[in-house]
């Protein structure tokens, strides 16, 4: 879930204190403004018309067709059950707030005309928009979004009840306003919290049960609506032509198309087969070798299918070969330490790869937020005093995953993984990884959702068998993956997590003890550490932006150094294919694509029509 804010205009105001639960003070200071910003202000002045990296003028019209891998299995994509959901589907709920493309964490209006909060943050009160409907012509209400709240915290996906867990309750207090209450530690992002959430219709769910998967679009507020839809193969959305949101300074220049189609592949080679044929407007390349050498076309060649890089400064978060730690063999943080010295990224990189990705090393990696170094300052306080729980070699080196030269030759990294695993209690016995005293056997099954990953993994699996490791790999559906992520199922995943330039409560989902059992956490690993609990809430209570990445940077240090994945690579920029019938805005954001900001062209879609090249540049 991305995450943004901003604050603005500062004002006293008298007898707030008793209105957000203080009775110390009979005054408050407290900020109405028409967007809110995690740290500083918002870029965008209260008079803003668009933002800067959208054309407000953009021509309406066109359709676009995407594809996407796998099956969906349900509308309702606020529950556990039925995962995954419609591709799209949450083109039709609109939040309280929006975040912008080109600022690290601020939140602009949407539904929202105003937010007010005092200057602790212990509340946030918003304004509804009076012209906000439902498609159905319904007004959003307050009463909608105390009880999606509710609903959500109640009978929502396990994700909603943690990052919800501190706001104690929605209130009603005008015609158009709604107070949210806090409680727990001092947490400032709450009140971007709140204006994330998606807020439902109340009179549409009454009646029907919120907990179980649908089989039909639900009612929306958003710009788009479902068209028409074959059941887990396609799903198309209509714009929405008398949304009430297009003239919302956070929503101009935005979903510009008139249809917008998703056609669901169970192979990755049929899907781009597909887009080579013209039967896909747009994808998403995140192959590497088939970014490479994949599209050798005359269309590419000609320019008639775009192929092309977008740089992007998005955090990449970590992508790894995660342990479940919840298995007895993956219990040790040693002999984790000692199994990733199987893994050549040098190698992988240089022959599958064509030398595109960029090692990772944080959880926060191409951020700010990422550690490195020693710890100084705030930092090491912070580790000091958690020294009796955290791995020494927090203060005394850098992290930093097993290198190679390249070659393919392991064995200095493999004698390396061999003396750990001894230290470890492992031995090898007639050819397999032994441990005697607790009378296992290395033995593990890889779980992956992409083919993509199977030469990958291959490799990785060789090394490991020469360390006497029996290892596999299988490739199940999205649904099957799903299935099994939500239940824990599985012993080693290919385990991923986004970050954002401000972190904040949902690393309680990632990290925390409390998570490690609850089915659908992205508690992947099975995190059960007292430390890493304290860093978290040290994270999500940050007063200021330095003690922010001072308490990230401990966090990921800590996380690092207990071993718990495999890191693998990242890379800083799209890789975009799509056929010429596209205009853009000749500004991008910094920390999204901004297709939404995207048009048809209707001078180069009749050129494409025509088998011709389009006479000018994107």
């Amino acid at each position: 879930m991305r995450k943004i804010v901003a604050g603005l205009s500062v004002l006293l105001l008298a007898g707030w204190a008793a209105f957000a639960g203080s009775q110390e003070k009979s005054e408050v200071r407290v900020h109405r403004s028409h967007a809110i910003a995690m740290h500083g202000s918002p870029k965008y002045p209260a008079d803003f018309t668009h933002f800067d990296y959208v054309n407000p003028n953009a021509p309406i019209g066109g359709s676009v067709t995407r594809s996407v891998y796998g099956s969906y299995k349900s509308f309702n994509q606020y529950i556990l059950k039925g995962r995954p959901p419609a591709a799209g589907i949450g083109m039709l709920i609109e939040s309280l707030t929006v975040s912008s493309g080109d600022e690290p964490f601020t939140e602009y209006g949407l539904l929202a005309e105003t937010i007010e909060w005092p200057e602790d943050r212990s509340w946030v009160a918003y304004t509804l928009r009076p012209e906000a409907r439902w498609h159905d012509g319904k007004p959003i209400t307050v009463e909608d979004v105390v009880w999606t709240l509710e609903t959500l915290k109640t009978k929502g996906h396990p994700f909603f009840r943690s990052y919800y867990a501190a706001i104690a309750s929605a209130e009603k207090t005008g015609e158009r306003k709604v107070l949210f209450k806090f409680q727990g530690p001092p947490n400032p992002e709450l009140p971007l919290i709140v204006g994330q959430m998606p807020i439902l219709p109340k009179h549409y769910w009454e009646g029907r049960n919120f907990e179980e998967p649908m089989l039909e679009p639900p009612l929306g507020s958003g710009p788009y609506m479902v068209k028409r839809f074959d059941f887990g193969s396609s799903v198309s959305y209509e714009r929405v032509d008398n949304y009430w949101g297009w003239n919302v300074p956070a929503q101009v220049g935005q979903h510009n198309f008139e249809e917008i189609q998703y056609v669901y592949f169970n192979e990755d080679n049929v899907m781009r087969e597909s887009l080579k044929a013209g039967n896909i407007d747009f994808f998403l390349e995140n192959i590497s070798k088939e970014w490479s050498t994949g599209y050798d076309i005359p269309a590419v060649k000609e320019g008639r299918l775009i192929k092309r890089l977008i740089p992007n400064d998005l955090p990449q978060g970590m992508q790894s070969y995660a342990f479940n730690t919840r298995r007895e063999i993956f219990a040790d943080a040693k002999t984790r330490e000692a199994l990733a010295y199987a893994f050549d990224f040098e190698w992988t990189n240089a022959n599958l790869f064509y030398g595109a990705y960029t090692r990772t090393r944080s959880y926060f990696s191409n951020t700010e937020l990422a550690s490195s170094g020693l710890p100084t300052g705030e930092e090491l306080e912070i580790l000091e005093s958690l020294r009796d729980k955290i791995p020494p070699r927090v203060f005394t080196e850098t992290y930093a995953p097993p290198v190679t030269d390249g070659s393919g030759n392991l064995r200095a990294n493999l004698r390396t993984a061999l003396r750990l695993l001894r230290e470890a209690g492992w031995e090898i016995v007639d050819g397999v990884l032994t441990h005697p005293e607790k009378g296992l056997e290395m033995e593990f099954e890889i779980l992956l959702v992409s083919a993509g990953f199977e030469r990958i993994t291959a490799a990785f699996i060789a090394n490991l068998n020469k360390l006497g490791v029996k290892a596999t790999m299988r490739t199940v559906d999205t649904a099957q993956y799903q299935n099994r992520l939500n239940e824990f199922d599985y012993d080693m995943v290919v385990g991923s997590w986004r970050q954002s330039l401000s972190p904040g409560n949902e690393q309680h989902s990632m990290w925390h003890s409390s998570q490690a059992d609850v089915p659908g956490s992205r508690n992947l690993v099975g995190i059960r550490n007292p430390a890493v609990d304290e860093l978290v809430e040290l994270v999500i209570t940050a007063p200021n932006r330095e003690s922010l990445v001072a308490r990230t940077r401990a966090l990921d240090r800590v996380l690092l150094w207990n071993h718990y994945v495999i890191p693998q690579w990242h890379f800083t920029a799209f890789r975009v294919l799509y056929w010429d019938k596209f205009g853009m805005p000749e500004t991008r954001p910094k920390y999204a694509l901004g297709f939404e900001a995207w048009w048809i062209d209707e001078a180069r879609e009749t050129a494409l029509k025509n088998g011709k090249t389009a006479p000018t540049e994107q």
